[in-house]
């Protein structure tokens, strides 16, 4: 069937944290990480089937959930993950948090690649570890790594954590086999383990491919943890769902052990429900979804080009979170966040929000109907003219 993804889904007033945050309901919002998209007729049917059972009791994950997960992953992406590397827990952000906890003690130090997802910082300080930043270098428009920068800091013995964001967030960035080998390569030498935050791992555009670490080595399977989910492919962050993946048995149950810890070790039924329906009937959807996300993008290219030539784009390989260069207002990100929500009401977030290297920049969700993206654009231009002469 065909997805009507210009359809506009009003979604004030339904508690949503994304439209229902600001003061004024005249703001739009384009700044959390959720799409303004029904998610796909297979996932609804069957979240309206178990609704009608009427109980919501204490959940039992199925074989079929596991079945459905590692099928996904082997056909899609080559990776064949194993059932018993397997954990379940309420979402990626919970999953990293208890990573972290099961492989660092207080004050060690954990490695990131900034600018980067902004709860990393949340995670790794609410574990008492430090965070240690390998800024990405950013030049034509896109961003690479530092890779002697990055050894140097990997061979500090307190550095126990990479914290790999794949593809990344917000730079937009699908990481080469390449890329990830060199600094997994890094990573061993050092003895440094690599836990790889992959939920935007479906969002990948043509002309590019997510390689999951783990399936490119069997040291690097054995010397990482991989956090997945299709919360955000499918648009179901709010059913809380998440899987990690570890090889190595003693690193395996040292996670179990932080996930009862921190109590993130039961999931809701509908979490369950919708991934077996996701992975099993919604490619169809999904397909048609990166479609159009694809043409959003362009779509804004093209407008940017035309009517915003001294707002670079970062190159989008992957996610719908597109990184704008607003370096020339000369205006602080977050300052510029607090006056478009106020004078323009358009709400984007503000670059500094995923580390000081994000200074200058803002983050566009562009997962909506294109009317609204262009509407948002539209707000953005006529706010850049009023108040500045660019």
């Amino acid at each position: 069937m065909r997805y009507d993804f210009d359809e506009i889904i009003p979604r004030r007033n339904t508690n949503s944290y994304k439209w229902d945050s600001a003061e004024s309901k005249d703001v739009l919002p384009m700044w959390v990480a959720d799409m303004d998209f029904r998610t796909a007729s297979s996932v609804i049917d069957r979240l309206q089937r178990r609704i009608s059972h009427g109980i919501f009791g204490y959940t039992r994950v199925p074989e079929e959930y596991y079945k459905a997960v590692i099928d996904w992953f082997e056909r899609r992406h080559a990776w064949k993950i194993n059932r018993q590397w397997m954990i379940y827990t309420s979402g990626v952000v919970p999953a990293v948090s208890a990573v972290i906890k099961a492989l660092t003690v207080p004050g060690d130090k954990v490695l990131v690649q900034t600018p980067v997802y902004n709860c990393f910082f949340s995670s790794i300080r609410n574990n008492g570890c430090e965070i240690v930043s390998n800024p990405l270098v950013y030049a034509d428009n896109t961003y690479r790594m530092d890779y002697d920068d990055f050894e140097r800091k990997a061979a500090d013995p307190r550095t126990k954590v990479f914290l790999l964001c794949n593809p990344h967030n917000p730079a937009g960035r699908v990481w080469t086999k390449d890329e990830l080998t060199r600094v997994g390569d890094i990573c061993l030498r050092h003895n440094v383990t690599v836990v790889s935050d992959e939920i935007h791992c479906e969002l990948v555009y043509p002309g590019y491919t997510y390689i999951p670490f783990a399936s490119i080595s069997e040291e690097f399977l054995h010397h990482s943890v991989t956090c997945i989910s299709p919360s955000k492919s499918f648009n179901i962050a709010g059913l809380q769902i998440a899987n990690i993946v570890s090889a190595d048995e003693e690193v395996r149950c040292k996670i179990d052990k932080a996930i009862n810890i921190n109590e993130v070790c039961d999931v809701n039924p509908f979490g369950v429900e919708a991934t077996i329906a996701a992975y099993t009937e919604g490619e169809d959807w999904l397909i048609q979804l990166l479609d159009y996300l694809k043409g959003n993008y362009d779509c804004m290219k093209d407008y940017c080009s035309e009517y915003l030539p001294e707002f670079p784009l970062t190159v989008l390989e992957g996610t719908y979170l597109v990184w704008m260069d607003c370096s020339c207002l000369r205006t602080s990100s977050e300052e510029l966040e607090h006056l478009m929500v106020r004078k323009a009401k358009l709400w984007l977030n503000a670059g500094t929000l995923y580390g000081k290297e994000g200074e200058g920049f803002m983050r566009w969700n562009i997962a909506c109907p294109r009317s609204v993206m262009l509407n948002g654009l539209e707000r953005f231009r006529d706010f850049v003219s009023s108040e500045y002469s660019v």
